[in-house]
């Protein structure tokens, strides 16, 4: 079974998060044991961004990786687990609001494909990039 990182490389949707992951020098820590979940705004999310953030993401590495961890949290939470909760810590150290109410929403994104396991946790594909206040 992939990782994190290879799962995300071999669906060829991910091409943007997987450059900042890059950038941000993240892949062993997303190729390491876990178990993690990753929250993954496909390349259609990080376009909804306005022009030139990714650009100045990638200028501007602590704010990149503060972000990319905002997407990840420690442990294998599944969807099933994710419905019933309120919240989800991130290793960025913030929490991100479950709305299960009209299919699942993580901080307003909704999530499009759940459950998608690898080899060190498992990866929820969400329509937008989530930014930490």
């Amino acid at each position: 079974m992939p990782d994190i990182v290879e799962a995300a490389v071999a669906a060829g949707t991910f091409n943007t998060l997987v450059a900042a992951v890059q950038a941000a020098d993240l892949v062993d820590a997303l190729k390491g044991e876990g178990p993690l979940t990753v929250f993954a705004p496909d390349d259609d999310a990080f376009a909804k961004l306005p022009e030139g953030t990714v650009e100045g993401l990638l200028e501007d590495i602590p704010a990149l990786k503060n972000i990319l961890l905002y997407h990840v949290a420690a442990g294998k939470v599944m969807a099933a687990d994710v419905v019933g909760m309120s919240e989800v810590e991130t290793l960025q150290g913030g929490k991100l609001p479950v709305d299960a109410s009209d299919g699942v929403k993580i901080a307003g994104a909704m999530v499009s494909t759940a459950d998608i396991e690898v080899d060190n946790g498992v990866i929820h594909v969400i329509d937008s990039v989530m930014l930490p206040d």
